[in-house]
């Protein structure tokens, strides 16, 4: 057994491999179609006109 393998298998470590780290590299994309207003279902513009319509009465 060698100090560098205390193992004794021979096989090098996670040390000694090369990773890749450029820029082109993703692993996960920053944002996925779930967490987008199509992914809940909802449809293009918004309902601000008609939620400000349809306010209670004691908003006033």
């Amino acid at each position: 057994m060698s100090p560098e393998d205390p193992a004794g298998h021979g096989v090098p470590g996670d040390d000694d491999r090369t990773v890749d780290l450029s820029d082109d590299f993703v692993v996960l994309p920053e944002q996925t179609t779930d967490d987008t207003d199509f992914g809940w279902g909802e449809r293009r513009g918004g309902d601000d006109d008609w939620l400000l319509a349809e306010r209670p009465p004691h908003w006033g």
